[in-house]
């Protein structure tokens, strides 16, 4: 019996064998480590934040929560031109809102990473999820993928750029001088775009951005005809926006011919996000 199971296999079908064996063993290396390249995702020791409690990232958004909108509060304080003071607290609560419910479903979206969910497929056509038993649990994963990236993001950040714009209307006067930005802005203008980089790609905002980025351009075509310019603050503003539209831009072109992105974002604006990118590509060199 042990030679014909052994001596009537061709190579081809030992080569199989052995590809398959090896494909087994590295898929149980990775759900034992906590995935692809999970090692790398996190700084911190692993067991000072189990999986069934907050980490690290998820404290320090927690206090982005409170700080950022207390932030915005002072940034349209020192606006000569604002909104009702009602228009402003609805904006602020959407706002902390939005920010909570991609908090909790960014929090669940990243430990299932540990599983072996791969964030550059559809909920759907993730490996773990069409192993679930129920299949109706995929539905509740579906709900909080729409929760976490379209909901709360529209909750997030529609309020946020409101706000900015806002700000950037009174951001103009009468003295020239006042037109030129120091160098402590210079300095960061780079940070400060890469920033808006990441909130338009991995929040998939881009629609949000240029709308408000063609309605700052509106702003100053209408206040120039009145002989205003902009400030110091709104310079910095501007200039900001016009860096990260260079970086979407770039952003766009390195990853135009990429087939499998692609088959994630299928619709007319393709811009990938960052994380999806990192699971895909990154995440397979390790």
């Amino acid at each position: 019996m042990h030679s014909r199971k052994t001596g009537t296999r061709s190579p081809l079908a030992q080569r199989d064998r052995r590809q398959r064996v090896e494909k087994d063993a590295e898929f149980g290396a990775e759900a034992t480590s906590g995935g692809p390249g999970v090692r790398r995702q996190i700084i911190l020791p692993l067991d000072w934040f189990p999986l069934n409690k907050p980490s690290a990232g998820d404290y320090f958004h927690m206090a982005y929560n409170i700080i950022t909108p207390l932030l915005l509060l002072k940034l349209i304080e020192r606006s000569p031109k604002t909104l009702p003071n009602s228009v402003i607290y609805v904006s602020i609560i959407t706002f902390v809102m939005g920010a909570s419910i991609h908090l909790v479903g960014d929090s669940v979206n990243h430990r299932l990473i540990f599983s072996g969910y791969q964030l550059h497929l559809s909920v759907r056509d993730n490996p773990i999820m069409q192993n679930l038993t129920p299949p109706t649990l995929v539905d509740s994963f579906e709900l909080l993928y729409y929760y976490d990236e379209y909901l709360g993001h529209s909750m997030w950040y529609i309020p946020f750029f409101l706000i900015l714009f806002i700000y950037f209307t009174g951001c103009f006067s009468k003295i020239r001088a006042e037109s030129r930005m120091p160098l402590s802005a210079w300095t960061l203008l780079a940070p400060s775009s890469l920033y808006y980089w990441y909130l338009v790609t991995e929040g998939q905002i881009f629609i949000i951005f240029i709308f408000t980025f063609f309605a700052m351009l509106a702003i100053i075509m209408h206040q120039k005809r009145k002989g205003l310019h902009l400030d110091s603050n709104g310079l910095f503003l501007l200039y900001s926006f016009s860096a990260t539209l260079i970086f979407i831009a770039a952003w766009i072109v390195w990853l135009w011919n990429d087939q499998i992105l692609r088959k994630k974002y299928p619709g007319v604006i393709y811009i990938p996000e960052p994380w999806a990118f990192y699971t895909l590509h990154i995440n397979s060199l390790h």
